[in-house]
């Protein structure tokens, strides 16, 4: 009997490796495919709009993530936890109920976030943005957010399942679907000799949301039925809502934090000397283009964190403590074995990178010094689904806090000093701090697990 309990046991794990593999191999295919695209798609707009353009268009970025966080990612996780722990108790038409009961309520805050964002466009580019350009691209990205959380909802259900197939091809759709807006608004503009708005960038996100969201739809399949654990919408919200709103609550405070550290960014530039349209054209040109670059082989990293949440979750729940201490040591090796080789290369090339893609000198220094942080970046989103995974979004979410307060320390009295250059180091300081407290701890815990493993 032992044996058998063994080999049972056995199976289920090699299982588990096996789809979270495979997934992660799906992911990180389009993942590549995406982030190849959305190279070309930034050295085009570089072209088109300019640096103070990209400037002007990152500065809507933390209201695009505040929309995200409100509407959508704590919805989409906690989906995704529900539907893990459904499938492992052997009921398909429960984890189909969680789906429905949380895009019922993304559906809701969506509708709700977007009619404020349309209404008040104005007012958030004047006072919060504190660049009246900001407006009309608001206004239009008040159109993303209802497709944006339907297919939101479907890739948490899928995540929950192991099965990638869906999610990544909604990502190549939505890039695609974005990159070809753009390009033909473009096209249309240079036909009949007008000015390019800045406008059609947020048309492009827009027509990608749903062409994302058509294909999530035409492409999932339910399980038909009740099944033989009726779960009651009433149970399933409440379950929902109570994972979802700390993690919502979480995302909003560090999105609030971080808009305030990326709208400062100019202003303190500002005060190092720059104009206006030379501190937006610096911030573009970090924002816009170097980080492009840098994040590219984060691709893999997140493709990673994606499954590692379900992953963790299930191991947890049957006791697989061996499994967990296992996925620890291989996510901090194979992170800093990228990092490192990211960095070398970057250290190498990055001056090439920013004259080859963007034609920016400025664009390659920053890549450069940007290298340093690679380590410890792609060690933070890993890190950090493994502790969602155990059950401690509170320990992410004081972690992302002190990681950007320590940015914005940085912001305030260092950029208006020394310039731009000493935002970098704040970049490499706060990440290095994340990353070293999220293994000790992680260390820590696993060292608590009992030696023995259930059955």
């Amino acid at each position: 009997m032992p044996k058998m309990t063994l080999s049972k046991h056995s199976a289920s794990g090699n299982s588990i490796k096996s789809s979270f593999i495979t997934g992660t191999l799906l992911l990180t295919f389009a993942g590549v495919l995406t982030r190849i695209i959305g190279f070309f798609y930034r050295i085009f707009l570089s072209r088109v709009i300019g640096a103070e353009g990209l400037g002007i268009y990152q500065l809507t970025s933390p209201v695009m993530s505040l929309g995200f966080a409100i509407t959508a990612a704590g919805i989409q996780t906690s989906i995704s936890r529900f539907v893990s722990t459904e499938i492992g108790k052997k009921n398909p038409h429960g984890a189909k109920r969680y789906l429905f009961t949380g895009l019922t309520i993304s559906l809701l805050l969506s509708a709700v976030f977007s009619l404020l964002l349309w209404k008040n466009a104005n007012f958030i580019a004047g006072a919060w943005l504190g660049d009246a350009r900001c407006a009309p691209l608001l206004s239009v990205l008040s159109l993303s957010f209802v497709p944006s959380c339907i297919h939101a909802c479907i890739n948490g259900y899928y995540y929950g399942l192991k099965k990638t197939g869906i999610p990544a091809l909604t990502q190549l759709a939505e890039q695609l679907a974005r990159v070809g807006t753009v390009y033909v608004l473009y096209a249309i503009h240079m036909r009949e000799q007008t000015a390019v708005p800045l406008s059609i960038t947020m048309w492009g996100m827009v027509l990608g949301e749903v062409a994302s969201t058509l294909v999530s739809l035409s492409c999932t399949k339910l399980p038909s039925g009740s099944g033989n654990r009726i779960l009651s919408w009433s149970s399933c919200a409440k379950n929902l809502m109570y994972m979802a709103t700390p993690l919502t609550a979480n995302r909003v405070v560090l999105n609030l934090f971080s808009s305030y550290e990326n709208i400062m960014i100019p202003n303190r530039l500002k005060l190092f000397g720059y104009e206006t349209a030379e501190a937006l054209g610096v911030y573009g040109i970090l924002t816009g283009m170097s980080m492009s670059v840098i994040m590219f082989p984060s691709v893999i990293t997140n493709s990673v964190s994606v499954l590692l949440l379900p992953t963790i979750s299930e191991a947890k729940a049957v006791g697989d403590e061996r499994l967990i201490r296992r996925t620890l040591k291989k996510t901090i090796e194979s992170c800093l074995i990228l990092g490192f080789l990211a960095t070398f290369a970057f250290l190498i090339t990055g001056d090439f990178l920013g004259n080859f893609l963007f034609g920016n000198a400025l664009a390659g220094t920053f890549i450069t010094t940007l290298g340093w942080i690679c380590p410890f970046l792609y060690l933070g989103s890993t890190l950090s689904s493994i502790l969602h995974g155990l059950g401690f979004p509170g320990l992410t979410f004081f972690l992302n806090l002190l990681s950007c307060g320590i940015r914005i320390l940085f912001v305030l009295f260092a950029v208006p000093v020394y310039g731009i250059k000493s935002y970098l180091w704040g970049i490499l300081i706060s990440q290095a701090v994340m990353s070293v407290l999220a293994i000790v701890l992680l260390l820590r815990m696993t060292a608590q697990f009992p030696n023995t493993q259930k059955s």
